[in-house]
């Protein structure tokens, strides 16, 4: 592992790059795009095992502390889309200068919101999706939710965080600092196909495996009928980004080295 600050458009960047091991064939390189707040620090032990499995195998792994999260510049209730995205052409940048050239994306949940955009220049050639969140505007509706449970435990009545967030104000939702800025963002992002090709590979984790979610399943559908390539697959286990306690998915990791790799 060769952690690294780098230069990112508002500040330094906190990056840990997990590059091919020695000895193995050289498949390139994957970005991970985090997913949002809680759902990371209960995804962290998945992560890191995945992104170490990646490298043994000759996929790098560059793993990205987004502006105003982990270890870099920043607050959170400083971030907006646009400017993660910008990180994540930084973070490309970063790579190519290391002398990478084949580097992809693997976006977890709500990172895949990110996408939206970034794809577009048509510089991306594969992208691996775990379990992505395809509207952001529900995801946003899921977030808030844990803040009415808090009003609810505390006896606060009014008014709600979602009338607060569209009067301008922030509101803070397990610990994080939500403006009204970023809601907006999450408000509005969808996943939505690009122009041009990608290789994509789009894990879930379901009770009703192999067959897909029916909401996956149809957001796929989009990016085939777009001209992409999509390999999608549903596999069972826990939904460990939920939990509390660390819990493995070894299929979801095993079925990333099959479908992931370029």
């Amino acid at each position: 592992m060769r952690p690294a600050f780098i230069d990112g458009p508002a500040g330094p960047l906190f990056t840990l790059y997990h590059p091919p091991a020695d000895g193995a064939s050289d498949r390139g390189d994957l970005i991970f795009l985090a997913p949002f707040a809680e759902e990371l620090n209960r995804s962290r032990h998945m992560i890191a095992r995945t992104a170490r499995r990646f490298a043994a195998s000759g996929t790098g792994v560059l793993l990205l502390d987004l502006y105003g999260t982990g270890d870099s510049a920043g607050s959170f209730g400083e971030a907006r889309l646009a400017l993660w995205q910008d990180d994540i052409r930084a973070a490309r940048l970063w790579l190519e200068q290391e002398g990478r050239k084949d580097i992809g994306l693997w976006a977890m949940r709500s990172g895949a919101l990110l996408l939206p955009g970034l794809l577009d220049d048509g510089s991306w050639t594969k992208l691996l999706l775990w379990q992505p969140v395809t509207a952001g505007k529900s995801f946003l509706t899921q977030f808030l939710r844990v803040g009415v449970a808090a009003g609810l435990t505390t006896g606060e009545t009014a008014p709600s965080p979602r009338d607060r967030l569209k009067a301008g104000e922030t509101v803070e939702i397990a610990g994080y600092d939500l403006t009204s800025e970023l809601a907006a963002d999450l408000e509005t992002a969808v996943l939505t196909p690009p122009p041009g090709h990608l290789s994509l590979h789009w894990l879930e984790i379901v009770a009703s495996a192999p067959q897909p979610s029916p909401m996956q399943a149809k957001a796929a559908a989009e990016w085939r009928a777009a001209g992409h390539d999509v390999v999608q697959k549903a596999l069972k286990g826990p939904q460990f980004w939920t939990l509390q306690e660390p819990e493995w998915a070894p299929e979801m990791i095993e079925a990333s080295l099959l479908m992931g790799a370029p």
